[in-house]
């Protein structure tokens, strides 16, 4: 069934805010689609599969575009050259929409948008893609950069970190299809009756062995509309992401300090293991952030934790030396998700992550205060870079009063994990480490 220009024409609205106004994807892709509900199945797909698609393949998108077009792209109208790339990447990326179709949609969105003049240009440019796309991509005439969408900088800086070959790996990791990942609230039920309950939907369920609490999942609709997320009985969260808490595995009637939480995955987490006999104290920056650690509290119902709005940066005198453990999961450059989250790769440069870095070690010296004597301190991110990574967990053994405890997980170095993404995990990097007595 073809889409109408209804749909093509959310597509189009859902670009703009983030290619021109900087919003970010996940989030507008994600409001539109709670919006759109209402749709079939299909169109939301559709929808999600052209936007998400268009902003990760942006770079290869704009290289076929300015081989085909006198005007260069960053010199369109912001509505002409968003339409070229969403039909574009139709045409180079997708099989179920005929070339005609992508053309014939992308004049008439032109047209009703008030671009009238430009329908032929539009006609033109995509015409020759149609024509020359199979040279265009010919392996030998694109660089890393244009091939895989990803900034120079970024190729250059992964292969200088982790080597031509593993580097390749992580560029096409990007485009891995995935399940969702989900976890089990395991106070409301056991993940084998959730799995029970979500395949009598019809839903496909996977699963992957460790964590426990962990499922995949696929052929589903609207995780809203289900039940179980509803009642509180599962939340979404990387499997990457829930090592932490597995890693952490907190002892009964804990404290536990979870400073930059939101929004609220690795407290409810933790809140979990706990079975409501420990206490997890919850911050983060904002009260909008907080909001979103409260609202996941209560649907997931645990009554075990305290939220609050603390800068990190700063050292609560209140907390020092009283928690069994303290969870720093600390702002990061994000390159760990850039498959989730395509337009982090466009924001991000060397400058910002040496910035990160640096906030990191700031928010370290503060929080790791509050760890007593032979308690834990996590120190994780969700990127793949070293300085942030490696390097921030060695200045914690030279510098805090900690040392390393080892990790006892497959594929672990010591006291450090460094989990590079794949068609079940976000790339992730997780420490661990016990204060000194």
């Amino acid at each position: 069934m073809e889409n109408t220009i209804n749909t093509r024409s959310i597509i189009l609205d859902i670009l703009i805010e983030i290619n021109e106004k900087g919003m970010y994807s996940n989030i507008i892709l994600r409001n539109a689609l709670a919006k759109y509900r209402y749709l079939q199945h299909s169109d939301r797909a559709f929808i999600s599969r052209v936007v998400k698609g268009t902003v990760e393949r942006k770079i290869t998108l704009d290289y076929c575009i300015n081989s085909l077009s006198k005007v260069k792209i960053n010199k369109m109208k912001p509505v002409i050259r968003n339409i070229l790339r969403m039909s574009a990447y139709q045409i180079i990326f997708m099989d179920s929409v005929t070339d005609y179709a992508v053309c014939n949609e992308a004049v008439k969105l032109a047209r009703s948008r008030k671009f009238v003049n430009l329908g032929g240009f539009v006609n033109g440019v995509l015409r020759n893609l149609c024509r020359e796309k199979d040279a265009l991509l010919d392996e030998n005439k694109m660089t890393d950069s244009i091939r895989y969408s990803t900034p120079e900088w970024l190729v250059d800086y992964w292969k200088e970190a982790y080597g031509e070959e593993k580097a390749k790996e992580l560029l096409k990791s990007q485009y891995t299809k995935r399940c969702l990942s989900i976890r089990c609230n395991t106070t409301k039920c056991s993940p084998k009756e959730l799995a029970d309950l979500l395949e009598k939907q019809g839903i496909k369920v996977t699963v992957p062995g460790y964590p426990a609490e962990a499922l995949l999942i696929e052929d589903y609709d609207y995780i809203e509309k289900l039940d179980e997320f509803n009642k509180g009985y599962f939340t979404i969260q990387d499997i990457s992401s829930m090592l932490v808490g597995s890693i952490l595995n907190p002892p009964e009637n804990a404290l536990v300090m979870d400073v930059c939480a939101a929004p609220g995955s690795k407290t409810t987490h933790v809140a979990e293991l706990l079975k409501g006999r420990g206490r997890v104290i919850s911050r983060d920056l904002t009260e909008q952030k907080v909001a979103l650690i409260e609202e996941n509290l209560e649907r997931l119902d645990l009554k075990n934790v305290k939220t609050e709005c603390f800068d990190a940066r700063i050292t609560d005198e209140e907390y020092i030396g009283i928690a069994d453990a303290v969870i720093a999961d600390l702002p990061c450059s994000g390159l760990g998700i850039i498959g989730r989250k395509p337009d982090i790769k466009y924001n991000m440069n060397r400058e910002n992550m040496d910035s990160l870095a640096e906030l990191q070690r700031e928010i370290l010296r503060a929080v790791s205060a509050y760890v007593k004597p032979g308690g834990k301190l996590i120190y994780s991110t969700c990127t793949l870079n070293p300085r942030e990574n490696k390097e921030n967990a060695e200045w914690i053994a030279r510098t805090l009063p900690f040392e390393a405890a080892d990790l006892q997980i497959e594929g672990a170095v010591g006291n450090t994990f460094e989990i590079f993404p794949d068609d079940t995990h976000d790339g992730f990097f997780i420490s661990a480490f016990v204060r000194k007595e």
